[in-house]
């Protein structure tokens, strides 16, 4: 079978952006309630506000996905209470720039941007992995892309690997003990709740890795000369 290219266009931003402000939207009431279970229960309603807000921004753009997830980042950093907006802003934003300049994506360079939002959140936070927050979900989604890549895995099925890891890394958190945050004040009470930055993390990479999947532009390889074998 011959190789094949898979890009994401310089066009694709706001597809992807409407994707996102989609399942927020849709599962905006089901966050505040995981969010009521050990907070304050507004989880949902600023990732809605938040997200809406920065599509309310763009307006109908043929902006990159670089460029989306920059006003996103900007948005949810300056619009969104509490720690979500700055952790979930810097993501974004650290995405942006890890993109660079090129017009169009590739699994490499998702790859990139995907490891530079993480270090981004780890950096400003003060959790780690365990802790009962959205690094549950999204430290093992990065590791479980970076995995399907260096097993020779396509951009869609690393995409895949990386939705699948969210949520079972989400899925986690509810047998854990909050140790920041205001659900820590809970102790072993908050154990048996998912936790909402978890959940709310993996709703957002399923909806990344399925909207960039379908945008995927595919084209095949041609091996450069001498590289092929003599017959």
């Amino acid at each position: 079978m011959a190789a094949e290219l898979a890009t994401l266009g310089a066009r694709a931003g706001r597809p992807v952006l409407d994707a996102l402000i989609g399942t927020i939207h849709e599962h905006a009431a089901h966050l505040g309630a995981l969010d009521g279970a050990t907070g304050d229960g507004d989880h949902g309603v600023n990732m809605n506000k938040g997200f809406t807000r920065a599509g309310q921004l763009l307006g109908p753009s043929d902006e990159s996905l670089a460029g989306i997830l920059l006003v996103l980042g900007q948005t949810l950093l300056t619009e969104v209470g509490g720690a979500m907006g700055p952790l979930y802003g810097s993501f974004f934003l650290d995405m942006a720039a890890a993109a660079g300049t090129e017009p169009t994506v590739t699994a490499d360079t998702f790859g990139q941007m995907l490891t530079a939002g993480v270090a981004a959140v780890i950096d400003i936070g003060e959790a780690n992995v365990g802790d009962k927050t959205l690094l549950d979900a999204l430290v093992p989604a990065e590791s479980a892309y970076r995995a399907a890549k260096e097993a020779g895995g396509s951009f869609a099925e690393a995409l895949a690997a990386m939705a699948d890891a969210a949520e079972t890394g989400a899925e986690s958190t509810r047998d854990m003990v909050a140790l920041v945050g205001r659900a820590s004040r809970l102790g072993e009470r908050s154990r048996g709740h998912l936790d909402a930055g978890a959940a709310s993390c993996a709703l957002i990479l399923r909806a990344l890795a399925s909207s960039v999947t379908s945008q995927l532009d595919v084209s095949p390889v041609t091996p450069a000369a001498g590289t092929e074998r003599a017959k």
